[in-house]
């Protein structure tokens, strides 16, 4: 029921993105280099940051204290920088070491600014939002070592982002970014002024700015999978359903929220499922738009990127694409590539590549998923059982999962990996997860949980809504294997064999 109460009227499932202490540390260096105004702004971040700065992780800490001018040694930050580093796929790794040193210099710290070559900042093959960070970042870095990297042209582009009570969308990070890479142009004070204004405008209670305005479209769009899957009233899911329909962009795909132009894989393949679980007949024009929006942007390699055509595919985006591919006949040629693909960046151990989640568990869960419910080939199936392998072998002794190796338990990590315990035949393991979930569940209903989505990625950012819809989410998945068989759920309208079909974001 808590998740049910979180629909509003509109259809939209609406919670703040929480306060960050990298968006936070960023306004607070371009409000005292501004010299004047916001004073309880500023007051209030500094109270935020005091209390990160002896933060267990290891870049807020580092971040908080380069911000409050505590002063941070270099070892700390080349150690923040490798961690950073280590944690993002391949093909970004230059761009994130030029964006980590740009991160320092606008903290008003000195940093190696070798590392940054002329291929970090390429925006030639970038969709939009990463476009526009690495022109930031590159004037930042210029401005830094005396050069003016930032010619008239990526002055203009900058410039564009910025509109008085806007925040470009959505992205408060990419927002603060672009304010201190126009903060020493001529001509720009106006601009600067009224964009700080902007952002501050988002800063929350506690004293701290978040990464980002909100994520509603994807929190609508999981709760809504888990509510179809959980057998919530018709009257909700529709009233979500006609949400989404009127939020729909023009290329057919969704974003992560309505603020924002730049459609994304993620959303738009759990939109489909979403719409097809719910009524496959009313909803068939935005489906059929949404799965040409997710073809129109498949790699040659068969495998499917987060944002755009021509950039690299990725394991958790193929993943989804697979399952929300499967929900239509038309588009079944495009299922094996891509399961192939998949299985070409399964690593060694069973995981894959870094996400758009601080837990691994999250692409593996919507890898298992994609395997089934097809005829698998040999390869296909080794990569099934290699997943299953892997989760089973890592399970705390408190029942739960970490996000990595070693990693103490946590609820929505345990969440995803309860959906691939569900579908073993050993039942113990799925019951020990869910004997943890239910210990990290408040009285209100809501599941108490760590940050898990990341952007830009490494940084984790915190919606808790999410932690409900996935831990509800990996419920359903257990429920066929439970008695009693039914749930009694107000407005039930699905037998079990629909509850037990395959579901995931």
């Amino acid at each position: 029921m808590h998740v049910l109460n979180r629909v509003g009227t509109d259809g939209a499932v609406r919670d703040a993105c929480r306060s960050r202490v990298l968006e936070s540390a960023l306004a607070l260096a371009l409000v005292e280099r501004c010299g004047s105004g916001h004073h309880d702004a500023r007051t209030r971040i500094v109270s935020y940051l005091e209390r990160h700065q002896n933060s267990e992780d290891l870049i807020d800490a580092t971040v908080a204290a380069a911000a409050l001018g505590r002063g941070t040694r270099q070892p700390a930050r080349r150690q923040a920088l490798e961690d950073i580093v280590s944690r993002v796929p391949d093909f970004t790794g230059s761009r994130k070491r030029a964006l980590v040193q740009a991160i320092f210099t606008m903290l008003g710290v000195a940093t190696d600014h070798a590392d940054a070559a002329p291929h970090a900042v390429d925006v030639s093959a970038l969709h939009p939002w990463a476009a526009v960070q690495t022109v930031a970042v590159n004037a930042i870095l210029g401005r830094a070592v005396g050069r003016n990297r930032a010619g008239g042209e990526d002055v203009t582009r900058l410039a564009s982002t910025q509109r008085p009570g806007r925040v470009w969308e959505g992205n408060l990070f990419i927002h603060l970014s672009v304010l201190h890479a126009l903060v020493d142009v001529p001509g720009m004070e106006s601009v600067v002024d009224a964009g700080l204004s902007t952002a501050l405008r988002h800063q929350r209670e506690d004293g701290g700015l978040p990464f980002v305005t909100d994520t509603d479209t994807w929190s609508t769009v999981v709760v809504g999978l888990a509510l179809g899957s959980a057998g919530a009233p018709r009257e909700v899911m529709h009233r979500i359903a006609r949400h989404l329909v009127h939020l729909q962009h023009a290329n057919g795909g969704w974003s992560y929220t309505d603020h924002a132009e730049l459609s994304d894989t993620d959303c738009t393949t759990v939109a489909v499922e979403f719409l097809h679980q719910l009524d496959p007949v009313a909803y068939r024009d935005p489906i059929e738009r949404a799965l040409d929006a997710l073809v129109a942007v498949r790699g040659a390699d068969g495998g499917f990127p987060t944002y755009g055509a021509g950039t690299p595919s990725e394991a958790c985006m193929t993943a989804a694409a697979i399952n929300a591919l499967s929900t239509q006949d038309r588009h079944r040629h495009l299922i094996q590539p891509a399961l192939r693909f998949l299985a070409d960046r399964q690593m060694p151990d069973g995981s894959f590549p870094p996400g758009w989640s601080s837990s691994r568990l999250h692409t593996l869960f919507r890898a298992y998923l994609a395997t089934l419910h097809r005829q698998a080939s040999l390869t296909v199936q080794d990569m099934s059982g290699r997943i299953a392998g892997l989760v089973q072998s890592t399970q705390n002794a408190d029942g739960g999962f970490g996000q990595r190796d070693g990693a103490s338990s946590d609820a929505i990590s345990t969440a995803y990996a309860l959906i691939i315990l569900a579908g073993q035949r050993d039942p113990a393991p799925a019951a020990h997860a869910t004997g943890y979930l239910l210990t990290q569940q408040r009285p209100d209903g809501s599941i108490s949980s760590v940050p898990d989505m990341l952007g830009p990625r490494p940084f984790p950012y915190h919606v808790p809504v999410l932690a409900d819809a996935f831990t509800l989410l990996a419920l359903c998945h257990l429920t066929p294997r439970i008695r009693p068989p039914r749930i009694a759920v107000p407005g039930r309208q699905h037998s079990n064999a629909q509850l037990a079909r395959r579901t995931a974001p």
